[in-house]
């Protein structure tokens, strides 16, 4: 699914220490709560001994979200899920999860200094991690002559339109996506060498 919002890139870690107190943030795309289930699984089992993991998330279009869930994995009420996603919500992103995985180092914090600690080890890996924009994309089924498949694979080259499949029999059909700017071109380029194609919904 193509999103034209900023998501995280990808995986990113970064860790703060706050009164030897270790604070490991992690950010990572998700579009799903099974996903989101994924990768807590995976914090735990990379992180045994961590006191607490805590985390936010929210998937769909920054400020307009259709899921976001918080969890404060037995900190005070208030002073870990709700700062990371504060966070988050601050940051223009979407499909975002960010766990802030706490090694206890002896001294407490009280609720003020939990708090600005869980956003600030938030804030050090949102502020790091790199965005992408994916652009809303057209899948196209294609209908062609053999003599037509070099110079579409050329056309979808230059277009940044990506082959996802191509079948041999007497004709060859190939499925492309491509973004959705980039229709009336392909539509043309079709036309013109009398190409059948039809756009799936």
């Amino acid at each position: 699914m193509s999103k034209d919002y900023p998501v995280p890139a990808g995986f990113l870690e970064r860790e703060t220490e706050v009164k030897k107190s270790r604070f490991i943030a992690r950010v990572v795309p998700v579009s799903s709560r099974d996903e989101v289930k994924a990768w807590l699984e995976q914090a735990h089992k990379d992180h045994p001994d961590a006191r607490h993991i805590c985390w936010a998330y929210q998937i769909g279009r920054p400020g307009a979200a259709a899921e976001a869930a918080m969890n404060d994995d037995g900190e005070p009420s208030g002073t870990a899920g709700k700062p990371i996603l504060s966070v988050i919500q601050h940051k223009d992103m979407g499909d975002v999860l960010v766990m802030v995985i706490r090694y206890f180092g002896g001294i407490k914090l009280g609720a003020g200094g939990l708090v600005r600690a869980y956003a600030g080890a938030t804030e050090a890996v949102l502020s790091v991690v790199d965005r992408v924009i994916q652009l809303p994309l057209s899948r196209v089924i294609l209908t062609m002559t053999f003599a037509d498949e070099q110079p579409l694979r050329h056309w979808c080259e230059q277009n940044s339109a990506q082959v996802d499949q191509v079948d041999y029999s007497a004709r060859v059909t190939a499925e492309i996506t491509l973004p959705v700017d980039r229709n009336s071109e392909l539509c043309a380029f079709c036309d013109a060498r009398g190409i059948d194609y039809s756009f799936e919904s």
